[in-house]
C-alpha cells in the first residue's frame, strides 16, 4: 500500500488537527474540516485563535484548504485540491475525547466524526484516528460505525490506523515535527504505509507499534503516568503543609540527587492529563478490574482546587478578614501557562469553592478568551488594579505576565486594612520576598 500521493482530510481543526493539517499542507493536498463555520472563516482569513499556528505558517501551507461540509468533499475543488469521486483518500480524525460529569468517557464527538467519515468513505480509503481513547475503542467503536455508514467491509474495502496525538498546547519548543510519533495500522501493510506517511512531516522519527490496541494503550498511559507522579507530590504538599514545611524547598533539596524526578504539585486540568486516565480506568472496570492506584491519584488531583481554596479561607479568617465581605483576586484561568486553552481548567474548582463560602471572586487572565470563559464556566473576566484592590490573591496560572510582576506589584493589587493572603500555587515568587511585602503565604 502506498499513501504517498493521496489527498488527506483532517477532521477537527483544534490544537491537534490544525498543526497536523498545516504540516501536511506544506507538502501535499490537504482539506481541513471543522463543523464550526466561524473556525473555517477564521482560518481562511489566516488567523488561528489557539495560537498553535502562526499566520506565516498558514500562508506557507499552500496545499491546505478548508471546508465545513464534508458531504461536498468528493468531486470538490478547493484551491489546488481537486478530488475525483473514485480517488482513495486518507482521513485523519482529531476530535476531542472528553469525560462527562461522572468522569465517564464521552465518545460523542468521536462517534459523530466516524459517522461523518463513513458517509463519504470509498474503497481504498484509510481512516487514521489520533484522538485519545481506551485500548480497543478504534476497532470496537469506530470501525463498526464506518462499516455501517459506508456499507463497506473493514480490511477489505477500507482500512484503519491509530497514531496518538502528542501536541503540547502553548509549547513552542516541542512542536509536532519535533515529537516522536507512534503509529499503527489494521494490517501490517497499512501500518507500514501509515508510518511512511507520518515520516513525511515528523523529523523526530516514528515508532511503529505492533497493533492499534498497543498504540492506544501507549497514549493513555503516558498521561496516566504523569498524573500519578503529580498526585504523589500533591499528597506530599498536603502532608508538608501540616508539618509547616515548604514543599518547594523540599523538592529543590531532593532534586540534587541525579535520578530524582522533578514533578511539581499543582492543579491538574486540561484535555489530557486530567482526562485520559479515566479512559483507562473505564475500560479496566468494564473488564471486571477496579484500578486502585490510578483512581487514587485522580482523587487527589481532582481535590487540589478545593484544598487550595479552603486554605486561603482558613488563613484569611485567622487574620481577621471577614470572608463574607471579602474579595479574592485570581490570576489565571487557562489550564496551563502562556496558552489560551481553558478546557477542563481546574481553576474553576477554586472559584466555586470560594464562592460557596461567600467570597466575591475576580478573575484576570491576559491569555484567555473572555467569551469562551463566560460560555464554558459562567465566569466574567475582569482587571485587578490598585484602584479596585482585592483582599487576597491567588496566582493560579504561571503566565509570563504574572511571573514578571514583582512582590511589590502584587501588594499594590491588595487592600491595606489587613495583611492579605497570597496563594502562590505555581511557586513563581521567592517566598521570603513576598512575606517581606506583608503577605501571609500559602503554596502547595
Amino acid at each position: 500500500m502506498n499513501l504517498k500521493n493521496l489527498t488527506i482530510a483532517v477532521l477537527g481543526l483544534g490544537y491537534v488537527g490544525l498543526p497536523l493539517a498545516v504540516e501536511f499542507g506544506k507538502k501535499r493536498p490537504v482539506i481541513g474540516f471543522d463543523i464550526k463555520a466561524d473556525r473555517i472563516s477564521e482560518l481562511e482569513a489566516g488567523h488561528d485563535h489557539t495560537l498553535e499556528v502562526s499566520e506565516e505558517e498558514l500562508r506557507y501551507a499552500k496545499h491546505l484548504s478548508f471546508i465545513s461540509d464534508l458531504s461536498s468533499l468528493r468531486g470538490a475543488r478547493k484551491g489546488d485540491v481537486a478530488i475525483r469521486a473514485e480517488e482513495p483518500m486518507v482521513f485523519i480524525v482529531t476530535v476531542p475525547t472528553p469525560v462527562d460529569k461522572a468522569n465517564r468517557p464521552d465518545l460523542t464527538p468521536l462517534t459523530r466524526a466516524s459517522e461523518t467519515v463513513g458517509r463519504v468513505l470509498k474503497a481504498g480509503d484509510v481512516v487514521i484516528y489520533e484522538s485519545t481513547v481506551y485500548p480497543g475503542a478504534t476497532e470496537e467503536v469506530c470501525v463498526p460505525i464506518l462499516e455501517k455508514e459506508s456499507g463497506l467491509t473493514f480490511n477489505k474495502d477500507f482500512y484503519a490506523a491509530y497514531s496518538p496525538e502528542r501536541i503540547n498546547p502553548g509549547d513552542k519548543t516541542h512542536r509536532l515535527p519535533d515529537i516522536k510519533k507512534v503509529t499503527s495500522g489494521s494490517t501490517p501493510e497499512v501500518a507500514q504505509a501509515v508510518d511512511n506517511l507520518y515520516q513525511e512531516i515528523i523529523t523526530a522519527g516514528t515508532h511503529m507499534a505492533s497493533s492499534i490496541k498497543v498504540a492506544e494503550a501507549a497514549k493513555v498511559i503516558e498521561n496516566a503516568q504523569r498524573d500519578l507522579n503529580i498526585a504523589f507530590v500533591n499528597e506530599l504538599a498536603v502532608i508538608f503543609n501540616r508539618m509547616g514545611i515548604d514543599t518547594t524547598e523540599v523538592l529543590t533539596a531532593a532534586a540534587t540527587k541525579w535520578n530524582f524526578l522533578p514533578f511539581k504539585p499543582g492543579l491538574v486540568g486540561g484535555h489530557c492529563i486530567g482526562v485520559d486516565p479515566y479512559y483507562l480506568t473505564h475500560k479496566a472496570q468494564e473488564l471486571g478490574y477496579r484500578p486502585q492506584v490510578i483512581l487514587s491519584g485522580r482523587a487527589i488531583n481532582d481535590n487540589m482546587g478545593r484544598y487550595a481554596a479552603r486554605n486561603v479561607i482558613r488563613l484569611m479568617l485567622k487574620n481577621g478578614i471577614n470572608v463574607a465581605n471579602a474579595t479574592v483576586g485570581i490570576l489565571g484561568i487557562t489550564f496551563k501557562e502562556n496558552c489560551p486553552d481553558v478546557r477542563n481548567s481546574k481553576v474553576i474548582d477554586l472559584i466555586c469553592e470560594l464562592q460557596h463560602w461567600g467570597l466575591t471572586v475576580k478573575v484576570m487572565d491576559p491569555w484567555a478568551n473572555a467569551q469562551e470563559v463566560q460560555q464554558e464556566y459562567g465566569v466574567t473576566l475582569t482587571q485587578i488594579t490598585p484602584q479596585a484592590p482585592v483582599d487576597s490573591l491567588i496566582i493560579a496560572v504561571a503566565h509570563n505576565q504574572f511571573a514578571q510582576m514583582s512582590p511589590s506589584d502584587l501588594k499594590k493589587l491588595c487592600a491595606t486594612h489587613r495583611r492579605p493572603v497570597i496563594a502562590d500555587l505555581k511557586a513563581l515568587y521567592d517566598r521570603r520576598s513576598i512575606e517581606d511585602q506583608g503577605f501571609i503565604v500559602f503554596r502547595f
